[in-house]
């Protein structure tokens, strides 16, 4: 348990991404599930969810400007 209270101070910005992505795509691991669980708060995830969505609208929007022009 003293492991997970130190983890979830230091979360990396590159975990929430990948946590996020991987939630995306619609696959992972149940103990990385389980591990992404114990170490992010809900707000970590929402906020990269956010970004991420953002993100993708705006991929979207220049591949259809690049095929349409």
């Amino acid at each position: 348990m003293n492991k997970i209270s130190e983890k979830q101070e230091s979360v990396s910005i590159w975990q929430i991404a990948k946590a996020v992505m991987f939630a995306f795509m619609g696959i992972r691991k149940k103990s990385d599930l389980e591990h992404d669980a114990a170490i992010l708060k809900p707000v970590h995830v929402i906020t990269g969810g956010i970004i991420g969505a953002i993100l993708f609208v705006i991929g979207v929007m220049l591949l259809v400007r690049l095929v349409v022009s």
